[in-house]
């Protein structure tokens, strides 16, 4: 797996603009920090600008569920990419990427730092590093390679490029199947395409990362509490809205967190004491994968701060330093 390239992250040699990136799991408090950075920086006559990067409260259909900023913070600064995905359409990383350097480039033309904020890490990956420009998969090969048994699709994948089925586990289906509708479309291993990134903006911009690793006992805290408020606020009526919409259950507004516990309940297949439990089981699991992939995946010198954040702390102050030092 490929690391982030920033190489110009928190940089105070070169020219490049900068952009902000407050990154972490699930209720770490990342959208507050967000919320405090951007106010700061207005306060010293400087436009900013929060730009999602969770991949949940892109859609419009669950900003209860979701935990997206409150009327009153989209009033207090901008906010871009909140619910601007109905959830009928899916949106891939390359999608999100696409519509975040059309969002950076403009902040920056009008003189505005843009802050990203979310605990997707692909999409920040694919932002910085770029995607691989794999050709359009042919239809007619992508439905029978879909269509065979994962076993099968690694047995075949091992004869057309033996180091990917190597490097893969027989039963990921997902993984092999990507893999080889890529090798029997384009003629070329998924790992060729790979190494050849394309449309990263790690290269052209200064990176002010902070990353949130909390206490993992006060982060579960508050994942359990968080569910529970959501569904005082209505998440409950939200999934019920979304249910009867008729949506296919693989879209990934369908398979949010929280989504199927909450429809088991209205199903009457949980009560809602056991619907909450599992959606709040299910927030701390995401949240302790969530910590593993920061914890180990973005580069050392990237800061964490893992510490319960104190509420003295002016994290503003510490970030509009990167910014201007």
């Amino acid at each position: 797996m490929s690391t982030f390239s920033s190489p110009d992250s928190c940089g105070r040699a070169n020219q490049h603009p900068a952009v902000g990136l407050i990154a972490g799991p699930t209720a770490s408090g990342k959208s507050d920090l967000a919320l405090r950075l951007a106010q700061s920086l207005m306060a010293a006559g400087k436009p900013a600008v929060i730009i999602n990067a969770d991949s949940a409260q892109l859609y419009a259909d669950l900003p209860i569920l979701s935990a997206a900023p409150p009327p009153q913070d989209l009033a207090a600064v901008p906010h871009l990419l909140y619910g601007a995905w109905d959830g009928a359409d899916s949106c891939s990383a390359a999608d999100w990427a696409a519509r975040a350097r059309e969002a950076i480039d403009k902040a920056h033309a009008e003189g505005a730092t843009p802050i990203l904020v979310g605990g997707t890490g692909l999409y920040m990956r694919t932002l910085l590093d770029g995607i691989a420009p794999v050709p359009p998969i042919d239809p007619a090969i992508r439905e029978a390679v879909r269509a065979m048994p994962v076993a099968q699709a690694h047995e075949e994948l091992s004869r057309l490029d033996p180091p990917k089925a190597t490097a893969l586990h027989p039963s990921d289906t997902t993984r092999v199947h990507r893999a080889l509708e890529v090798v029997l479309s384009t003629g070329q291993s998924i790992t060729h395409w790979q190494q050849a990134l394309v449309g990263g903006i790690g290269h052209r911009i200064t990176l002010a990362p902070f990353i949130l690793l909390p206490d993992r006992a006060w982060l579960y805290e508050r994942c359990n509490r968080r569910f529970g408020l959501m569904v005082e606020q209505g998440a409950l009526e939200e999934v019920a809205r979304l249910l009867e919409r008729g949506l296919n259950p693989q879209l990934p507004v369908m398979r949010a967190i929280g989504v199927e516990a909450l429809a088991a309940h209205l199903r009457g297949d949980w009560t809602l004491e056991e619907a909450m439990a599992q959606g709040a089981q299910a927030t701390r699991t995401y949240a302790k994968r969530q910590y593993t992939w920061f914890r180990n995946q973005p580069p050392p010198e990237w800061q964490r701060y893992t510490a319960i954040p104190p509420k003295d702390f002016d994290f503003s102050s510490h970030f509009v330093s990167l910014f201007h030092d």
